[in-house]
Parts: structure tokens; C-alpha cells; sequence
């Protein structure tokens, strides 16, 4: 009886501990599937987004809004179609200006945003009228040293 009572215990700390590590790698890995609250979708065009990829955190002054939902290639404009949803709580002006940004120096690209000053708050389907690109590290060494070899002339 004493071996059946600690075979049990050791199962059920097993058990506890494959499902803290399925919560841990959702969470790590943005799937957060538990999340019930209401949202709307907004879209951005942007001419690069750099490493941008699905499901990357939408955060505005440093508290996660909302995650990228899909990213699409436009035909029409030539351009990267984003498409975002915010958690409806963070109502955003209609002049948000959206930007590509990067966690410290390599780190993951998530999207900025700074509110605006309107009135008018975006709705659900809105387009993001102001956006600003990634910075791309290899765009900006070649400016750097086509800058340097013209200044060496």
C-alpha cells in the first residue's frame, strides 16, 4: 500500500510538471490561447519590415495592445500589408503613428505605437495612416561606409 501512495504522488508531480512546462513554452512562444478579451483589427502599410513575423507583440509606451495577425504582400503598392489586433481597452487616435521596432540591438521587431492627438479613435478594419519602416542593420553599414569612402574623396 505504501509503494501504491508514493507511485501516485510522484505521477501527479510528473503530471504538474508537463503541464508548467506546456503554460511556460506557450507563453514564450506567443500562443496565448486563454485570452478572451474583445479585440479590433487595424492594418498598416509599411515599404519593409525587416524580421516582422506573425503573432509579434503590438506595444505602445513599453505595455503589449495587441499581436500581429498576418502579414501579406500588396501587388497593388508593392508594399507590406500588416495586419494587427488591439485589445479593445487601448482605444488609439486615428493619427497613431505606427513604427517597426527592435528589442535592443538584435533583438525581436514588434510594432510601436504613439498615439496621436485626434479626436476620432480607430475602429475596427481602420488603416494606420502614418508608418515608419524597420531600420535595416545591413542598410544602415552600407550608408555608414558609402558616407566614409565619399567624405575620403
Amino acid at each position: 500500500m505504501q509503494r501504491t501512495a508514493l507511485d501516485f504522488w510522484v505521477g501527479l508531480f510528473v503530471l504538474i510538471g508537463i503541464a508548467a512546462t506546456m503554460i511556460l513554452s506557450m507563453k514564450v512562444g506567443n500562443l496565448n490561447v486563454y485570452n478572451t478579451s474583445q479585440n479590433y483589427v487595424l492594418t498598416g502599410h509599411f515599404e519593409n519590415i525587416g524580421g516582422l513575423k506573425v503573432r509579434a507583440p503590438v506595444k505602445s509606451a513599453g505595455v503589449v495592445v495587441g499581436r500581429v495577425t498576418d502579414i501579406q504582400f500588396s501587388t497593388q503598392t508593392y508594399d507590406a500589408v500588416v495586419t494587427m489586433s488591439l485589445d479593445s481597452r487601448f482605444p488609439f487616435p486615428k493619427d497613431t503613428f505606427a513604427s517597426i521596432l527592435t528589442a535592443g540591438l538584435l533583438g525581436e521587431q514588434y510594432i510601436g505605437l504613439a498615439a496621436g492627438g485626434d479626436e476620432a479613435m480607430l475602429k475596427d478594419g481602420d488603416k494606420l495612416m502614418k508608418t515608419n519602416s524597420a531600420m535595416v542593420l545591413e542598410e544602415l553599414i552600407g550608408r555608414f561606409l558609402f558616407d566614409k569612402a565619399s567624405q575620403s574623396d
